[in-house]
């Protein structure tokens, strides 16, 4: 639970704005009304919207406006996670029947159609950032680095490790790259996208690039010990799973106390992170909030 004021009301507000641009544009941009109509369940079933909040969080960290141009480049982030979200649910995949407390996609959909849910919503993804008014060097640095940490050197790798490793055990610093990937790459594009936007300084960049980088592992941890330690009704989908299908997770490998020190240590290096950030002259109350998502509750310590 985020307490931090400044967060909080960033939060609000932002998720507004978002929500709106994606209620305006989404339909526009699909002709087949049963795709459309597919599409949007999954992109409107409740999610935080946490890495577009992150990438225009360190925009305003970095002294940058927010703009329409920097709020459909996070639109266009989070299409691409939801897509992989889909993707990740299908039978061939981890098989859930529930994300966020609603069916997944193909369990509403189907099978086919969610699987051209999920290449619609790709591919639109780098429409949308291809149709801003950034300059042409902007737009092309944008879409490589989203290509970059979205394909077979970032999340897809990612996930072929985690299909392909499961059964099999493997050592914490193959581990530690799986997250990289599979969950970090993304996380991490938001600090590189605010970078290009912003063309802040390359210190700060490196700063940033580090907070995002830890909190991305830190959310990966976070998921993995929620998987073992919350319930279906808190976290909306199926839990335990990752014990069941022998799955490669923190706590498999490194314990129940041994994950908790390691999510802290990431929050930790986040914070020194955003302390260099602010040494520097940013104000970082923003993002420090943020980090409250990770606490954990009496029963879960």
């Amino acid at each position: 639970m985020i307490e931090n004021v400044e967060t909080q009301a960033f939060i609000q507000k932002y998720t507004k704005v978002l929500n709106q641009f994606l209620k305006e544009h989404l339909p526009d941009s699909v002709t087949n009304l049963s795709l459309s109509e597919s599409m949007q369940y999954s992109v409107f079933a409740g999610g935080k919207r946490l890495r577009p909040l992150l990438l225009l969080a360190m925009l305003q960290v970095s002294g940058t406006a927010i703009d329409t141009n920097s709020v459909q480049v996070a639109a266009a982030l989070e299409l691409l996670h939801t897509y992989s979200l889909i993707h990740d649910d299908l039978p061939a995949m981890d098989n859930d029947d529930l994300r966020r407390g609603l069916p997944t996609n193909h369990k509403k959909y189907g099978e086919a159609l969610a699987i051209l849910d999920g290449d619609g919503l790709l591919t639109l993804a780098f429409e949308w950032i291809a149709t801003t008014k950034f300059s042409p060097k902007v737009v092309s640095q944008l879409t490589y680095a989203l290509a970059h940490a979205a394909g077979p050197a970032g999340m897809v790798a990612g996930q072929a490790t985690d299909v392909l490793g499961e059964g099999k055990q493997l050592s914490f610093m193959q581990l530690k790259q799986l997250h990289k990937q599979k969950t970090g790459a993304l996380i991490t594009y938001t600090a590189q996208a605010a970078n290009i936007i912003a063309t802040t300084s390359s210190i700060n960049q490196k700063y940033l690039v580090t907070f995002a980088e830890n909190f991305g592992l830190a959310f990966q941890i976070y998921d993995d010990l929620e998987d073992v330690l919350s319930s279906e009704k808190a976290m909306g989908k199926a839990v335990h799973k990752d014990v069941e299908e022998h799955k490669n997770t923190y706590p498999s490998i490194r314990g129940l106390t041994q994950s908790k020190k390691d999510l802290m240590q990431c929050v930790m290096n986040c914070r020194e992170a955003l302390n260099k950030l602010q040494h520097n002259g940013n104000s970082t109350n923003l993002l420090q909030g943020f980090l409250e998502y990770f606490q954990l509750n009496e029963e879960e310590k």
